[in-house]
């Protein structure tokens, strides 16, 4: 199991690819990569959501307060297979959900019908699925993956 210090470690980047940003970051392939190390390490698929999906998320806030254009970069590289079907959706489910809430085009790779969860998947736990399939996003749902309202909120 990966102790949080060795993820963080782990990472090669904490901004954006983005000269506005200084150059070096991670985008949501760099967080897959990431994703998919955790969970060949042992670690859990909670894991890989919060050092995949919710870096993702917190690397997209940086970049859209320079811009649109500049956040949408963020999902342009398609990201690897984490080994989680779930988790491989998710990504296409944040790609697209984001795109259709700030205005910009989603890539193509998000509308790739390999990025479905087989079975729905509810990222809190089979306890939070009734409450999950009432709040979740339709770009969520419409690849299998269930979410709170809060699953996607940063503090």
């Amino acid at each position: 199991m990966w102790a949080v210090a060795d993820m963080v470690a782990s990472l090669s980047c904490l901004s954006l690819p983005s000269d506005a940003l200084g150059g070096r970051g991670c985008d949501a392939a760099d967080n897959a990569a990431v994703c998919a190390e955790v969970l060949a390490d042992g670690g859990s698929v909670q894991d890989g959501w919060r050092f995949g999906i919710m870096q993702t998320i917190d690397d997209y806030d940086i970049a859209l307060r320079c811009g649109v254009d500049v956040a949408a970069s963020v999902f342009c590289r398609e990201p690897r297979r984490t080994g989680h079907t779930g988790l491989d959706a998710a990504f296409a489910a944040l790609a697209t959900y984001l795109a259709e809430r700030d205005g910009w085009t989603a890539p193509q790779w998000a509308s790739d019908s390999t990025r479905v969860s087989p079975e729905p998947w509810c990222v809190a736990g089979d306890s939070w699925r009734e409450l999950a399939a009432r709040q979740t996003p339709a770009p969520f749902a419409a690849r299998g993956v269930f979410i709170t309202s809060g699953a996607l909120a940063r503090a």
